[in-house]
């Protein structure tokens, strides 16, 4: 246990990409505090309460999730228990309580058929084990703790773990060219940025005031396709001397996954925005901030560009 005095936000999932962006920054006026797994096990009823009774935590935070969406398909109940019974494990310890949980969620929880960006209103529709078990893991937190914020996000990238921001990167070691799927629209979001609306949303739930509770959606604004997000990763590195592959727009139907990917992951965020005072940044700034972090190639530049 840290001893700065600040207050403590309990996090679980600290080794993912919005974990790992949460403590390497922790939000201005909080300390963060991320036992690893073996000690706090969400799939462990008794050792959730012990961490959640520890301390007055000022809020805890679930970055904890299973994400690997082909995967859900064959490890179901794996998806299921890190997805759904975790969080509603959480949800009762924190009610009990009477602390605030903020869950990370994600697009898929929507089956990717409107042709705008989607609201928190709009009606979940998922078509996965990954987006079914996200949804139900929602449900569990709204309904168990009335202390909620649910936090869907999108298409996550970070300096670390497997995204695929970093795996075009990787690829362009070897390949003179790449097929990336074109047809499917969203918005990409930095971890770091996730952690910043984080902490916004930590410190209005510290605040005194009437506390905002329910759905809100954080992702980066703007929007692109995979191609136009891999053609902006490789411009931006191609500054630091990284050899750029040859990209080809494809459909996702040249692509076949075990999971159909939403081909509509467009998030609306001004009821996040309106409620937090944080607006996302452009998506092509965060992208050019992480690929600058990887490859030097703002340096090449003399700054930030």
């Amino acid at each position: 246990m840290s001893g700065s005095g600040l207050p403590a936000l309990l996090l679980t999932g600290g080794s993912g990409q919005v974990g790992l962006a949460l403590r390497e920054a922790p939000p201005a006026g909080f300390q963060v505090v991320a036992p690893p797994r073996t000690e706090l096990d969400l799939a462990d009823a008794g050792s959730v309460r012990r961490w959640v009774g520890d301390r007055p935590w000022a809020a805890v935070v679930n970055a904890g999730a299973w994400t690997a969406v082909d995967a859900a398909e064959t490890h179901a109940a794996e998806a299921w228990a890190a997805n759904a019974h975790g969080p509603a494990i959480l949800a009762r310890a924190t009610a009990e309580r009477g602390l605030p949980l903020v869950q990370i969620s994600t697009d898929y929880v929507f089956d990717g058929g409107l042709d705008r960006p989607y609201r928190e209103d709009d009606p979940v529709g998922p078509v996965s084990v990954y987006g079914a078990s996200k949804a139900a893991g929602e449900m569990a937190v709204a309904a168990l703790n009335p202390r909620h914020v649910i936090l869907r996000t999108a298409w996550v990238y970070s300096p670390w773990g497997a995204n695929f921001l970093r795996t075009m990167l990787r690829l362009a070691e070897t390949r003179d060219a790449l097929s990336v799927i074109d047809d499917q629209a969203g918005c990409p979001t930095s971890a770091l940025d996730i952690a910043a609306a984080i902490g916004a949303v930590c410190r209005r739930l510290a605040d005194p005031a009437p506390q905002p509770a329910g759905i809100f959606h954080f992702a980066g604004a703007g929007e692109t396709t995979w191609y136009g997000f891999a053609a902006r990763i490789f411009e931006r590195a191609a500054q630091a001397g990284v050899r750029a592959p040859a990209l080809t727009p494809i459909p996702s139907a040249d692509w076949p996954t075990p999971v159909r990917r939403p081909a509509n992951s467009r998030l609306d965020t001004t009821h996040f925005t309106r409620t937090f005072g944080l607006s996302p940044r452009p998506w092509t700034e965060a992208t050019d901030e992480v690929v600058d972090r990887l490859t030097g190639a703002g340096e090449r530049q003399g700054g930030r560009a």
